[in-house]
């Protein structure tokens, strides 16, 4: 997977706008990327251990990290630091965007969770 030509987090650290060769930007906002964290504590160790993470409305990005030449660690405001971010899976995020947003909303809504705290 090539690397993104620019990572651009928003002034108001609401949103993330990665830009791939021959692409535009995909704007990810902070909440979208904190609910679907690739990690372990989110996704868990198989798909039946996956958690829905509610209450993210508000949460903004403090830092990015470069992990090798793959990926990126984002660390929130909530402190939640530990997902991996690969190049892969930011693309997937942005092309996929609407569609895995809208399981999330339908996933809280199952759950009577809610996007606020």
């Amino acid at each position: 997977m090539t690397a993104p030509t620019e990572l651009r987090v928003s002034k108001d650290r609401k949103l993330l706008a990665v830009t791939f060769p021959g692409h535009g930007p995909f704007e990810l906002p902070a909440e979208m990327l904190r609910v679907l964290s690739p990690s372990a504590e989110v996704q868990g160790h198989s798909p039946d251990q996956r958690v829905t993470v509610p209450g993210k409305r508000d949460v903004t990005i403090v830092k990015i990290e470069p992990v090798g030449n793959y990926a990126v660690r984002i660390t929130f405001d909530d402190f939640h630091d530990t997902g991996i971010f690969t190049w892969a899976y930011l693309r997937t995020l942005g092309e996929e965007k609407e569609s895995r947003w809208q399981s999330y909303l339908d996933e809280l809504q199952e759950k009577g969770m809610s996007r606020d705290r």
